[in-house]
């Protein structure tokens, strides 16, 4: 009877919203009127569906996770300074000291990615040290490292149009560009996680996976020397990338971080820092969600991409290699899932699962791009 008592039914989010929120969301909207009215003449009508999904989706977004409010406002903050440092050309990159040294697309690249390295090894340090302060550096530099890369994706966005109004194009769409989105959204599913479930000690375990992304990143950069603005293929020109693209490294991302809590626990149940890390029950029931908002959205990539296929080679399915090995990812997150879920397993057989399937996930990703040839060879090494 008590617990009846003081049980408080949850509000629904719209009333729990203060003038601050909506204050953000009317900046939100103030932002993409300003765009619309910048370049709605460019846009066709997907694009302009789009743009108007992502003053509501990120309304939300800051409403149900705040911290990302500040984010989001740096990255317009930093990318608009950035875009107005342009003259008309590329060439201001070798003459504006801010694009030069910091807010360039290539230079807020390179930022991002020794931002990362500091803050892996201050997490480390942080876990090492039991330091709460050591701890709340090393997220503050995974914040700045994020807020440096999407202002890096964002001013190389506008950058390719300055090529040519026919080369311009959102920059998701080649090996460089698609690792730093996976390196900003696998810090940002751990950033959320780490606020909501205190977890600041798998900073070091989850920046390792991200550092392996810099570390492709730098190498690609310097010693393929294929950081460049490239136009599209024609295949590639069409709006299911744009969101077909986003929802798959939701997905990898995702599944990272599963496996990287995965080596966590394994490493605690051994006896190794288990002093140091989140309780057992913590880091299997953060695996489980992970792995669900990854299988969710990764299931609606491969939705989406069928219907890509469809449009562009005129068939939903082709049995292609990238499509075999998303059903083999899709299939053994899936058998998880069921494991899990309907038979109740737990524990150590679903954390090496989960470790193991980073390397079934990067074999989707890399490996078919590197040793297998098809309909999706568009990243290649």
């Amino acid at each position: 009877m008590e617990l009846t008592q003081n049980y408080i039914e949850p509000q629904p989010l719209l009333k729990t919203l203060s003038w601050v929120d909506w204050a953000y969301a009317l900046l939100l909207l103030f932002g993409g009127v300003f765009a619309f009215s910048r370049y709605g003449a460019y846009m066709d009508a997907y694009e302009k569906s789009f743009l108007l999904g992502a003053v509501a989706g990120f309304s939300w977004l800051g409403w149900f996770w705040k911290p990302v409010r500040p984010l989001l406002v740096g990255i317009a903050a930093l990318s608009l300074f950035g875009i107005s440092q342009y003259h008309g050309d590329l060439a201001s990159v070798d003459h504006a000291f801010f694009l030069k040294f910091f807010v360039g697309s290539q230079t807020a690249i390179m930022w991002m990615n020794v931002l990362f390295v500091l803050a892996m090894l201050t997490y480390w340090g942080a876990t090492f040290s039991r330091s709460m302060f050591v701890g709340k550096v090393a997220t503050g530099l995974t914040w700045s490292a994020v807020l440096m890369g999407f202002t890096g994706l964002m001013v190389r966005w506008y950058e390719s149009y300055l090529i040519s109004p026919d080369v311009g194009h959102i920059p998701i769409s080649n090996l460089y560009e698609v690792f730093i989105l996976f390196c900003l959204i696998t810090s940002l599913l751990y950033l959320y996680y780490e606020g909501r479930f205190n977890t600041r000690q798998l900073g070091g375990f989850v920046l390792l996976v991200v550092n392996a992304g810099v570390g492709f990143i730098l190498w690609y950069t310097f010693d393929r020397q294929a950081s460049g603005i490239q136009p599209l293929v024609p295949a590639l020109q069409s709006y299911w990338m744009k969101i077909h693209v986003p929802a798959n490294f939701i997905g990898y991302g995702s599944f990272s971080l599963a496996a990287m809590v995965g080596s966590a626990y394994l490493l605690s149940q051994r006896g190794i820092l288990t002093s140091r890390l989140p309780a057992l029950e913590v880091l299997d029931d953060l695996m489980y969600k992970v792995i669900a908002i990854g299988f969710a959205f990764f299931t609606i990539a491969t939705i989406l991409g069928a219907m890509w296929a469809a449009e562009a080679w005129g068939g939903y399915w082709s049995w292609d290699p990238k499509e075999t090995w998303a059903l083999i990812v899709w299939l053994n997150y899936a058998a998880w899932l069921h494991l899990r879920l309907v038979k109740g397993l737990r524990g150590t057989v679903l954390a090496w699962w989960a470790l193991i399937g980073l390397l079934v996930t990067t074999f989707a990703f890399l490996g078919v791009n590197m040793f297998l040839s098809g309909l999706h060879s568009y990243g290649q090494l």
